[in-house]
């Protein structure tokens, strides 16, 4: 089974994620994950990466699908995979057209996905300054929204209130993949 993730920073994308492939033993893939750890390289492509995501603008998306298809290459993920932080964009969600039989909004408030990241406990990270926050949740609203419409159109959108506790949300996603 091939599962999208999509929420605003701090909708709780990975932890579900997580949650998820332990539960299901499909492997995840986080797109932020794997940008954080090109953006650690010391190279061209390296330092671009870290200097868009630290502004909290999102990368270019050629250069998106490009990494995730190569990434989608590896042998871990030719029986699924559930996938965080792709498609961001209605371009990459046209591309990637066959990339998802079910794709999981996690809906939350921006003031709730604010108070959670204010809250991480020491895990805060180079690129969720409060600007680049903001930025990226103004982005999400902007970009990403119209993603949301193109997966319900095609009938593969499941919507998942994520402010309820982390047990509730993933019972509601499982349910909801299932069918049951």
């Amino acid at each position: 089974m091939k599962i999208v993730l999509i929420g605003i920073q701090g909708a709780g994308k990975s932890t579900q994620g997580n949650l998820l492939s332990r539960k299901l033993k499909i492997p995840y893939l986080s797109t932020g994950h794997i940008f954080r750890e090109l953006a650690k390289e010391k190279t061209k492509f390296g330092r671009y990466v870290k200097e868009v995501m630290n502004a909290g603008y999102l990368i270019h998306g050629k250069k998106t699908l490009a990494v995730v298809a190569e990434y989608l290459k590896r042998p871990e993920y030719k029986d699924g995979y559930i996938m965080d932080g792709f498609p961001r964009t209605l371009s990459q969600a046209e591309f990637f057209k066959d990339g998802a039989d079910k794709v999981i909004y996690l809906k939350v408030s921006d003031e709730e996905a604010l108070r959670r990241l204010s809250f991480r406990n020491g895990e805060s990270r180079e690129d969720e300054t409060p600007k680049a926050i903001a930025r990226r949740i103004k982005l999400f609203h902007r970009v990403t929204e119209p993603v949301l419409d193109y997966y319900r159109k095609k009938g593969t959108l499941i919507e998942i209130d994520g402010e309820k506790l982390i047990k509730e949300i993933n019972k509601e996603i499982l349910h909801k993949i299932n069918g049951s």
